[in-house]
């Protein structure tokens, strides 16, 4: 539908009742619009056409997702930086958590004066546009669930809050919202090239590739980001759009803004004292478990301050302030490194003048920062982890570095300095809260430029991967995804599997009888040859049972004349039924545990109205048919 057709749909009755058919349809067509959201900006019809069937068109589709990802992380980046310059009296260009000129006033209330305006934006915003019954749909979320829809409303609002979050110096960082605000733009520029459901899975994952690459200067990292976090898989259809989305907006980020590199290691001497070996693995997957330990620890803490905000009965708009006085006060008696994301307090750590902690000194600011991030992300600050589990990482690798050789003296006998381990750490901590081995593994490789190096991390990531997901089973996001009760664990696609439901796949109105009904009146009505499963019901019409109608007919033949048997005593399953809401896979379990071949569909356990009927092998039918239509559009196969 062109931008023209909703005003000739309104251009009079005469139209109307020459096509009534098309003036009926037209409703719908503009309903599905407003859903979306798409009405606003519709791409012209003949390049809508050409993306849909082109590959090379999905591909400029991502070129420019990737540009506009790197001017949105640029214009974030210089806004939190510009708010944070305002509010502490920073020179230019100095980051927050490396400052040390900072007066202790401006240290305590900082944070508060910023959670403040977060809960004034927070009544605006309930203000215009009333209670929500959901919060804002992730990445994640869009991918799994909702076929890559995401409302760039709700995108821009949450992207505002994150600056605010992390501007003030709340313990949060800046890549929720860069990935945020970028897959919602590429969400909404795929709605109005009305792109395919796979197609926009993937714009998605494009948006949330270039705006890591944009923030960390990394490409590959940020395509892996996509790969493994936002689009749940990696195949050849998506990784052309994906690396030149992510290549794209670091190009972009880099020729606007100019930044740090995350971590500048000078040269291989400051990581290594000798060449890696194989048994450098050791230690590593040692530092790996103890990573993975503490990011779960992490996420436990972030839950609990959440659960002791809302006992406390403080209201959702004053929380933030009462957690930015808390952060302010954490950053007042420690450290300033516990504020914002904690790139420059990461910079300091990886360069000369951060050398030389003992064990209690790295101790404390690591149960500061993780302490100050909770506290910030409980009391309703936004912005997520990933940043400060980078940072975290890097402390607990250091403090390893001092530690375990002390505890295990063999240790000091490999050729890792306390930056490798920082880096080690770095990676399998931020592994285990975020998830997405592979961007980790790329991110380090791209900070150190070392294959050995990436080697070993390779072995710790893997090590805190595979034990947070045996022995706790989430990342962040999931587990939030968890408290909320959804039961989503990754990005892959399973709402097509909610949207295959029960009500949709039934057969309507089914043939009913009651259930007083005398054997020889039911026989008659419904003689052999007719439909094979007939659904009983009782006095006040509700579900009671299905009456096998070969079975009744034999059960009758071969019963005495005296015995003749009544049509309750002939009812199967009479416990056992679907609802409207089931889906398939819901369904098709119900079939093996009753060991049925179809059920009655019924409106609720309670009132028992019968609605339908479902047999077992059209359920296996259509849900063979969707998993074979994912299959092919996963592989880049198209009709």
């Amino acid at each position: 539908m062109s931008a023209r057709q909703p005003a000739a749909a309104a251009g009079g009755g005469q139209a109307s009742a020459e096509k009534p058919g098309r003036a009926q349809a037209r409703p719908g067509r503009r309903a599905r619009r407003r859903w979306t959201g798409a009405g606003l900006v519709q791409a012209p019809g003949r390049l809508r056409s050409l993306v849909r069937r082109s590959e090379g068109g999905l591909v400029a589709l991502a070129t420019l997702v990737g540009c506009v990802s790197g001017i949105a992380v640029s214009a974030m980046t210089w806004l939190t930086q510009t708010l944070r310059e305002l509010l502490y009296g920073l020179p230019a260009g100095t980051r927050l958590s490396a400052a040390d000129a900072v007066t202790p006033t401006l240290l305590l209330v900082g944070p508060c004066l910023g959670g403040a305006l977060l809960g004034l934006v927070i009544l605006a915003a309930a203000y215009l546009r009333g209670p929500r019954k959901r919060p804002a749909i992730d990445p994640i979320e869009a991918n799994a669930l909702h076929g890559g829809r995401m409302s760039l409303r709700d995108s821009v609002y949450l992207a505002l809050q994150n600056v605010i979050s992390n501007g003030c110096g709340a313990s949060v960082g800046l890549e929720a919202g860069y990935t945020q605000i970028a897959s919602g733009l590429a969400s909404r520029l795929g709605i109005a090239f009305e792109v395919r459901r796979s197609d926009l899975r993937t714009l998605v994952g494009c948006g949330a590739a270039g705006a890591i690459a944009a923030g960390f200067g990394a490409p590959l990292a940020g395509a892996f980001y996509a790969f493994e976090l936002i689009i749940g898989t990696y195949s050849i259809a998506t990784l052309t759009p994906v690396v030149v989305a992510a290549l794209c907006g670091n190009l972009v980020s880099r020729s606007l803004i100019e930044t740090q590199p995350l971590v500048d290691l000078g040269d291989m001497q400051a990581v290594t004292t000798s060449h890696v070996t194989s048994m450098e693995i050791l230690p590593s997957l040692a530092l790996g478990l103890v990573c993975a330990a503490l990011g779960i620890l992490i996420m436990r803490g972030v839950t609990l301050v959440e659960r002791l905000v809302q006992a406390s009965g403080l209201p959702r708009a004053a929380a933030p302030a009462f957690g930015g006085l808390c952060v302010g006060a954490l950053a007042l008696l420690a450290t300033p490194q516990v504020l914002s994301g904690g790139h420059g307090a990461l910079h300091m750590h990886f360069a000369a003048e951060g050398q030389g902690h003992g064990i209690a000194a790295l101790a404390a600011l690591f149960a500061a920062k993780a302490t100050a991030s909770a506290i910030s992300i409980g009391s309703g600050f936004r912005g997520g982890l990933f940043f400060a589990s980078l940072f975290l990482g890097a402390i607990a690798g250091k403090l390893f570095a001092v530690l375990a050789p002390e505890l295990v003296p063999p240790l000091a006998q490999f050729g890792l300095t306390p930056l490798a381990y920082a880096v080690i750490g770095m990676s399998a901590l931020a592994v285990a809260i975020i998830g997405g081995p592979l961007t980790m593994t790329f991110l380090a490789l791209e900070v150190t430029g070392s294959l050995p190096i990436t080697g070993v991390v390779l072995a710790a990531v893997i090590a805190s991967s595979l034990t947070v997901r045996k022995t706790f089973g989430y990342s962040f996001a999931t587990w939030r995804f968890h408290l909320r009760g959804e039961s989503i664990r990754s990005p892959h696609d399973v709402g097509w599997i909610r949207s295959l439901t029960v009500g949709r796949l039934m057969r309507r109105d089914p043939g009913t009888v009651a259930v007083e009904t005398p054997l020889p009146t039911f026989l008659r009505a419904h003689p052999l040859g007719s439909p094979s499963r007939v659904i009983a019901v009782d006095g006040r019409g509700r579900y009671a049972g299905i009456v096998n109608v070969p079975e009744a007919h034999a059960a009758a033949r071969d019963a005495a004349a005296d015995a003749q048997p009544v049509l309750a005593d002939l009812l199967l399953h009479t416990g056992d039924f679907l609802t409207p809401s089931m889906n398939a896979k819901d369904a098709a379990a119900a079939f093996d545990r009753t060991e049925s071949e179809a059920l009655a569909v019924v409106d609720g356990p309670e009132t028992r109205r019968v609605l339908g009927l479902l047999t077992e092998s059209h359920t296996l039918k259509r849900y063979s048919d969707e998993l074979d239509r994912q299959r092919r559009a996963m592989a880049g196969e198209t009709d």
